[in-house]
């Protein structure tokens, strides 16, 4: 004997609660697919954007505009390398000016940075990224010369809508420097 209580529940009912619970939660797999994307779409952009940065990083660095330069590092930002340690936009520029001149030396074309292997890893408003970077110059016999090799860990973060270095650390591996310390 059945108790009253038991549902019939054949492949019909079973069928029209599936139907069911589908329908009611369409809408909440459409909004939770179209987050994702809006997600997805959004790392994709930060990626490209912060890709730029790496790569401005050199370019204003071979042109010598110091000024441009410093405008790619937060307001708090800091740079760590060979040449020293300077925080803030004006101390980077000055560190670079003391370090390169304050304008162009030689013709243009006659250093310039290879940059690859981007690994970029975002984190909502932060960022971190890993690269390498090969410095070239013109030798004495008019012909390229990688003078230097190296690699950037670099910490970035997203200040009014724009990716920005908050820490860029520059380490020779060809030859080998151990990085500076900073306290």
């Amino acid at each position: 004997m059945k108790n009253s209580r038991t549902l019939n529940c054949g492949p019909i009912a079973r069928l029209g609660s599936l139907l069911l619970a589908c329908a009611l939660l369409s809408p909440a797999v459409a909004r939770a697919q179209q987050s994702s994307a809006a997600a997805r779409i959004q790392r994709l952009e930060d990626i490209e954007e912060i890709r730029t940065v790496l790569t401005d990083y050199g370019r204003y660095l071979d042109a010598h505009d110091l000024v441009a330069y410093s405008q790619l590092f937060a307001s708090d930002g800091e740079w760590v390398g060979g040449f020293g340690t300077a925080k803030g936009r004006t101390g980077i520029q000055a560190l670079m000016e003391r370090n390169l001149g304050v304008t162009a030396k030689g013709k243009p074309g006659s250093t310039y940075h290879l940059l690859t292997n981007f690994l970029i890893d975002v984190h909502g408003d932060t960022a971190t990224a890993w690269s390498r970077w090969n410095f070239v110059v013109t030798g004495a016999d008019n012909r390229p010369s990688i003078m230097y090799g190296g690699h950037y860990d670099d910490t970035l973060v997203r200040g009014d809508g724009h990716w920005k270095f908050k820490r860029r650390v520059a380490v020779n591996d060809i030859p080998h420097s151990d990085p500076i310390e900073v306290k």
